[in-house]
């Protein structure tokens, strides 16, 4: 394949990724999934969760460095530009028009409901997501077959979840405890 191909391939997986993203990043995350590792086959499931984990501890928005970052794990830094430029080019050009309409009718029934139906679409999207992930971080693809590395893999998630949602932490310390975490357990040989 060549370069202008492969750099086709990338522009057209984005392209499609920044037209459908609607809901926020995170409701996007599932259409990269299936560009990227499903039907492109830019990388497998384990190298995405991979770099959704660098997404989170990345500055700037998620959307924008999953675009970079598989461009440039795919063709380099051209694959980067590529692939971020498509990223964004209708959602930009469709966010201004939708602000003009918006601002014009946002009282009216119809484009409430619409709000509100797109608030539940995106919620359907992330839970199935996270669903995936989950079950990816517990038992990867045959990363371990030790039963308390899976048991060790819960209790830090659920850790991270009671830090986050019950004691209102900022993610980064908690990612950064994880990440502490998981260096010792290996350090011990878990």
């Amino acid at each position: 394949m060549t370069d202008a191909t492969l750099l086709f391939r990338i522009f057209v997986a984005f392209l499609r990724v920044g037209a459908m993203a609607f809901g926020g990043a995170y409701a996007a995350i599932p259409l990269v999934e299936q560009e990227v590792v499903a039907e492109a086959g830019f990388m497998e499931y384990s190298e995405f969760a991979d770099l959704l984990a660098l997404d989170e501890i990345t500055p700037g928005p998620i959307l924008i460095n999953s675009a970079t970052f598989v461009g440039m794990r795919v063709a380099g830094l051209p694959g980067a530009v590529v692939a971020t430029l498509a990223c964004v080019l209708i959602p930009c050009t469709v966010a201004i028009t939708l602000l003009f309409l918006f601002r014009r009718f946002k009282e009216t029934p119809l484009v409430q409901s619409a709000v509100l139906t797109l608030k539940c679409m995106a919620l359907a999207l992330i839970a199935s997501t996270m669903v995936k992930l989950a079950m990816n971080a517990v038992k990867p693809d045959a990363a371990y077959t030790n039963v308390a590395h899976g048991v060790y893999a819960v209790a830090v998630m659920c850790i991270a979840f009671y830090l986050m949602h019950w004691k209102k932490l900022s993610p980064l310390p908690v990612m950064l405890g994880c990440g502490a975490m998981n260096v010792v357990a290996v350090m011990l040989g878990m």
